[in-house]
Formats: C-alpha cells, sequence, structure tokens
C-alpha cells in the first residue's frame, strides 16, 4: 500500500509538469508558466574506493508550494553500487578458499591479502514524498513515506514532525518520529549465526556432500527488522548574522541486524586459520544523539560549524565534527571548503578474529565498521549559475578511514598480517537546477 501512495505521489507530479508544459506551449498569454512553480534539483554523484567498493547515484529532487506555505516535496534516487568487499576473515600467509554468498561457487584470495568478495553488486532505487502545511498560524505539520528497494532489500518508512514558531519566528521547536520496516532476502537465505562457513569443496567426497553441509547451516530465506526514532530540536535565531540548532534523538531498532555476508576467523595459537564461522550480533539497539550546528555571517563568508555525538548500548560511541565556509566570489559564483572529522570506538562484541581453544561469544563480528576507527573527509565545492539563471554545482572530496588495533593479541603469523588496513575514496559530485 506504501509503495502505491508514494509512487502516486511522483507519477501526479510527473503528470503535473508534463501539462503544465503542453499548456504553456498553447497559451501564450498565461500569466506565468506553471512549470516555474516546481523546483527541480538533480545530482549526480560518483563514489569510489581504491580497490574496493564503487557507486555511482543519481537524484532527482521536486519541490512546489501550493501557496499558503503548503508544499509537496519528492525525491527519485537510483544508484548501483559494485566492487569488493571485506568478508571479515582474517589475512594469512597461505592462499585462502571462500564460498560465495550464494553457496554455489568459490573464490580465492592470494597470500597476505585482505579477504575480498569481488563480487559485490547491488542497484538501489528510492522514492519518498513530503507534504508539509501550516497547522496555525505559528505551528506547522510535516507528513511523509519512503520506499526503497535492492536486489536483496526493502524499505519501507513513515515519518511525521510537528515544529512550534515562537518568540516573533526567533525561537523553533521541533518534535518529530519516523518508524521503518526493513525485509532483507540475501542471495543464499540468511546463516545460522556461529555455524562454520564451510568454503572448500575439495575437502568433501563429492559436490552433493558439500551442498548439503553449506544448505545446513542455512536458517531461513528472509528476515526483517524495524526502527523507531523519535528527535527533538530547538532553532534559535540570536542576530541577523548568527543562528544555531540543537537536536537530541532516540533510536530503537528491533530484529534482524547481523550482516549474513560477513563472517569471523577462527584462528589456532600459531595464528594459521583453523574455520570461520558465520557472524553473530544482537538482535536489538538502542542508540541516542545530540546534535549541535551553529552558522555565522561574516561580511566575507558564512562560517557553519557542527557537532554530534552519538551513543549505544553496543557500546559504540562516536564525535563527528564538521565545518564548511561559504565564500563569495562573484555576484553569483562561490567556493565551500568542507573538512570532516571522525571518531568512533568498537563495539563490546567487535573481534578481528577469534582464538579457536576459547569459547566461541554469543556475538561476534569482525566487521570493521563496527570496529575503533577515525576517519577525515576533505573538500571543496564550486557553484555559480548559467546565464539563464540555473544554479548547478561540483564537489570534489577525499575521505580516508584508518581502523585501530582493538587490542586482541596477535598469536604466531598474525604477527606479520595487516589486521586494520586502511580505506580511502573520492568522491565527485554534480548538482543542477532546472
Amino acid at each position: 500500500m506504501q509503495l502505491k501512495d508514494v509512487s502516486g505521489l511522483i507519477a501526479s507530479a510527473a503528470c503535473c509538469l508534463i501539462s503544465a508544459d503542453v499548456i504553456a506551449n498553447e497559451s501564450i498569454n498565461t500569466e506565468s508558466d506553471w512549470l516555474d512553480d516546481w523546483q527541480i534539483d538533480s545530482a549526480l554523484m560518483l563514489y569510489s574506493e581504491v580497490d574496493r567498493v564503487s557507486a555511482l547515484e543519481a537524484v532527482f529532487s521536486f519541490k512546489k508550494d501550493f501557496k499558503d506555505e503548503h508544499i509537496f516535496s519528492g525525491k527519485l534516487v537510483i544508484d548501483s553500487l559494485t566492487g569488493a568487499s571485506a568478508n571479515g576473515a582474517v589475512s594469512q600467509p597461505n592462499v585462502q578458499t571462500f564460498t560465495r554468498p550464494s553457496g554455489n561457487a568459490q573464490y580465492t584470495i592470494k597470500a597476505n591479502e585482505t579477504p575480498l568478495d569481488d563480487t559485490f553488486k547491488d542497484t538501489r532505487v528510492q522514492i519518498n514524498g513530503q507534504w508539509t502545511s501550516p497547522f496555525s498560524a505559528d505551528i506547522t505539520t510535516s507528513f511523509g513515506g519512503q520506499l526503497s528497494k535492492e536486489y536483496d532489500y526493502l524499505s519501507l518508512s513513515v515519518n511525521g514532525s510537528i515544529s512550534w514558531d515562537t518568540n516573533f519566528n526567533n525561537t523553533s521547536y521541533t518534535l518529530g518520529g519516523s518508524y521503518a520496516y526493513d525485509e532483507i532476502e540475501p542471495e543464499g537465505g540468511i546463516p545460522i549465526a556461529l555455524t562454520k562457513h564451510y568454503s572448500d569443496p575439495a575437502l568433501f567426497a563429492s559436490q552433493a556432500l558439500f551442498d548439503q553441509a553449506y544448505s545446513s547451516t542455512i536458517a531461513t530465506t528472509s528476515s526483517d527488522k524495524q526502527t523507531f526514532d523519535m528527535l527533538f530540536g530547538v532553532t534559535q535565531v540570536w542576530t541577523k548574522r548568527l543562528i544555531t540548532l540543537i537536536n537530541v534523538g532516540i533510536s530503537k531498532v528491533d530484529g534482524y541486524i547481523t550482516d549474513p555476508f560477513k563472517i569471523v576467523s577462527r584462528v589456532q595459537s600459531d595464528g594459521y586459520t583453523l574455520d570461520n564461522i558465520n557472524e553473530s550480533r544482537p538482535d536489538s539497539r538502542n542508540k541516542q544523539s545530540y546534535f549541535m550546528q551553529s552558522k555565522y555571517h561574516f561580511d566575507w563568508a558564512i562560517f557553519d560549524v557542527s557537532y554530534r555525538y552519538s551513543t549505544d548500548d553496543w557500546e559504540i560511541n562516536s564525535h563527528t565534527l564538521e565545518s564548511r565556509i561559504h565564500i563569495p566570489s562573484k555576484l553569483t559564483s562561490y567556493w565551500q571548503p568542507h573538512v570532516r572529522i571522525y571518531q568512533q570506538s568498537a563495539a563490546e562484541f567487535y573481534a578481528p578474529f577469534i582464538l579457536s581453544q576459547n569459547e566461541t561469544p554469543n556475538y561476534v563480528s569482525a566487521d570493521y565498521r563496527i570496529g575503533d576507527l577515525n576517519a577525515i573527509t576533505l573538500g571543496l565545492k564550486y557553484g555559480d549559475q548559467t546565464q539563464a539563471g540555473n544554479p548547478y554545482s561540483i564537489r570534489l572530496e577525499y575521505y580516508y578511514q584508518t581502523s585501530e588495533d582493538s587490542g586482541h593479541a596477535r598469536p604466531g603469523v598474525l604477527q606479520q598480517q595487516d589486521l586494520y588496513p586502511s580505506v580511502s575514496a573520492i568522491v565527485v559530485q554534480y548538482n543542477y537546477r532546472f
């Protein structure tokens, strides 16, 4: 039902645009072109990690004010991801063999290299619609929905918020909430947590016996999770030059949060891998976030700085410091440098590997994305207008991430392995407003 509702909003907007164009062509004396009432933005972004994942994303945004601040906005996002993704196993001084998620093929990793599954490929289509309107002279409400579909993933969400303007519109209070339902149906099915990852058919008497063993580790074909979010914010205009924002958010996730494509290596006292097991994460996660932002308009530029602190019951604590400086260079053009610094502590159950002689914990993951890490983003954006007055911009950014040693003692040959490789990426984005 949500799919039809959101699709209908986008389709209706598109039909209206076409109809308006026809009417404008037929009626020269029309006071204004109905199409001009729509604000249409487009963006094309390329994200590329070195020797890993690459993404190409196209975004189309639509916005129209139906008078008296009754505003509809919608967005269509299409992106494609390809490349290699770390499977979680540790590197070894010997060649390693792994089974692809489908269970129908294997791939090998050279000695002393981080195990990467190079068949990572996915396409996502996302649409959303939002309706914002005044409830009274100083209260505004907003409601919306979103649909996102990937090859093996479906996400549906609804949201709503209410804002109250007071103090001569210099102070605004906002309360919002959202609900999301996600369903995952990975190729090969949902593996049973902590079961052995069978990887080499050569160790079995026949392919049929290998397939039987692999199938015994699959629990079901799909699973789901639900996410509830709440946000309270205060925006304050202090002077003609200074504005600040403070947000407090809480989030609760219940359901299947484990990554079905990640495994964990069980290593022996000499550092060699005994076997690999499917990772396991808790089936709930509670998060809190605190966000502060300030913008100050100097005579020569607009300075934007923000800080976010996030914490959860997985013991992942993160700090994000971000700043942009909007510097006008001519009548319509501008430059905007960007810096973002991020630091994160590891989840309590994160481990780059586990020792085979120890008891396997109930929860364990070697996914570096929930480990100790630091990241920095450096970027520069240039914007201007065409001769027809259409704004455009181009953004170039460099991202560099380092994973920190989590304090796990490395046995034997693991002392010579790079268990915490860095990740770097380039981002190029072009925006154009029709």
